[in-house]
């Protein structure tokens, strides 16, 4: 979808009786405008007949974390055990939630199982979700529980010095919830998934879709990667950095040789690729097939915040895949995806698009 096909495609998802003539003064553009968009979107199978009927056949489920970010940049080199001054935000967050609102924002079509409590961060996570696309409606809520949360510190770089999360309440994420949405994930494109999800539940998961969807895993952490490291080879796709993938395949990494085995090792466990985060070196690509690549775009000079640029790289990879892209177009999308995450200050940049990523392509391309 084009920018505007993509605004008008959400306005429609949580409005289908929506006429022309509101999207056209909605949006600010003629009425005959809007028609030659509509056009497209049913050409292009997003919308069915004239009814704006959402194609709800071509989906994305994101099953993890949702909570609710707040960062704290310092103004100054941070002085530890003691008050630092700096500028304080936050916004809605969680591994899969980011990567569902990103892809969202590029197009895609998702729906998000997740867990929220009763508490002001709920309300706050549901609204983000809503203005940027995202299908809510199966989301879990326990009463009486704090939903989650994460606090980083950032230094006056932008670059996080140390953060903290609670993510508790997905403890109260039942396995028969997880199990009454048998049908909408089987149904799913492909399902986006974090191992913040207690283990049973996430083995729950893998046992629930075993012949239906490939399922999409990013490690989160070194902690996450143990937890995830026995079941790697029940997922499809996998995007850990250095240190994750030492866990995930059991193998130390001293040089690109051993980085090249240690992928080898985790695809013959039977996942299908791996896309290795790089930092400033950009992303190693490996797949099953024995496709190896490496690509990476020229570093940003000025970072705003380093917190959600793995998300991003994954719901571009996410929407490459939907959009049938080659994986060189998979890879750079990705890196331009996290230029764009690192360069806004929230953890999702609001203006995450397709367009957004061909310009950063252009401006960072070496």
């Amino acid at each position: 979808m084009t920018e505007r096909e993509q605004e008008i495609f959400h306005i429609i998802q949580q409005n289908p009786a929506i006429s022309q003539n509101e999207l056209a003064d909605r949006l600010g553009i003629a009425r005959s405008s809007v028609a030659v968009h509509i056009a497209n979107l049913q050409k292009k199978g997003y919308i069915l007949g004239k009814g704006y009927i959402v194609n709800n056949s071509f989906y994305v489920v994101g099953v993890g974390a949702a909570n609710v970010d707040i960062h704290g940049r310092s103004k100054a080199p941070i002085v530890m055990r003691d008050s630092n001054p700096g500028h304080m935000n936050s916004s809605a967050g969680g591994v899969t939630r980011n990567v569902c609102e990103n892809l969202a924002r590029l197009g895609g079509s998702v729906k998000l199982i997740s867990a929220v409590g009763t508490d002001v961060y709920a309300e706050k996570i549901r609204q983000e979700c809503l203005a940027a696309g995202v299908d809510i409606s199966h989301l879990y809520t326990a009463d009486g529980c704090p939903s989650s949360t994460y606090i980083s510190i950032l230094d006056e770089k932008g670059d996080m010095l140390v953060a903290m999360s609670d993510m508790s309440i997905l403890q109260a994420l039942p396995p028969d919830y997880l199990t009454s949405k048998k049908s909408l994930l089987m149904g799913a494109k492909l399902i986006t998934c974090d191992p913040c999800l207690p283990e049973p539940l996430l083995c729950h998961l893998l046992e629930l879709v075993k012949d239906g969807p490939p399922v999409y895993v990013d490690p989160v952490s070194t902690a996450y990667a143990r937890v995830l490291a026995p079941y790697i080879g029940r997922f499809d796709t996998a995007k850990p950095n250095v240190l994750e993938l030492e866990i995930l395949s059991g193998r130390k990494i001293g040089s690109k040789p051993d980085l090249l085995r240690a992928c080898e090792d985790v695809l013959a466990k039977g996942l299908r690729r791996i896309f290795v985060s790089l930092g400033k070196d950009g992303c190693l690509y490996m797949d099953s097939a024995g496709r190896v690549l490496e690509r990476k775009l020229r570093p940003v000079e000025k970072m705003v915040n380093a917190t959600g640029a793995g998300d991003a790289f994954t719901a571009a990879v996410i929407y490459s895949e939907l959009s049938g892209l080659s994986v060189d177009k998979t890879v750079d999308y990705g890196l331009a995806a996290g230029i764009a995450a690192i360069s806004h200050e929230k953890t999702i940049n609001p203006d995450m698009s397709v367009s957004l990523l061909e310009s950063i392509l252009k401006e960072y391309a070496l």
